[in-house]
């Protein structure tokens, strides 16, 4: 499977993904994921803010689809550990995020997330991961 092919059908195998109306963009090599803003979304209506949890699947999303499309998977790579950040209160509005592989070896990979919403300098969560590369 190609780099061409691939965005095309990342999302489509991770089925919260789809659930959450996860958008891809792709700028070069570059993914940014999109969590376009919901009523759903909304965790505690007084603020309202977005849901910590979905926040943080959001960027596990990415660091998935990035791992997928960098390294030309034809398999979603496994969740081995997680850990989330939150910097600041998901406002209602559409949510954005950057995955960077730090180190990708032949079983495990190191990502980091930065997900924001109207500032990229300004995150509001961070996430940093490993994942299990085979089965």
């Amino acid at each position: 499977m190609s780099h061409r092919e691939l965005p095309e059908n990342i999302l489509e195998q991770i089925p919260f993904a789809r659930f959450l109306g996860v958008k891809m963009e792709l700028a070069g090599n570059e993914l940014t994921l999109k969590l376009p803003y919901e009523d759903r979304l909304i965790g505690n209506p007084v603020l309202p803010a977005l849901h910590g949890g979905v926040i943080g699947a959001f960027m596990e999303i990415t660091a998935m689809a990035q791992l997928a499309f960098s390294e030309n998977f034809t398999h979603m790579p496994k969740p081995i550990n997680v850990s989330v950040q939150y910097l600041r209160s998901g406002k209602a509005m559409d949510t954005f995020a950057r995955a960077r592989l730090n180190r990708v070896g032949r079983t495990i990979a190191n990502v980091d997330v930065i997900a924001w919403q109207d500032n990229k300098e300004m995150p509001i969560a961070t996430l940093q991961s490993h994942f299990l590369l085979k089965g």
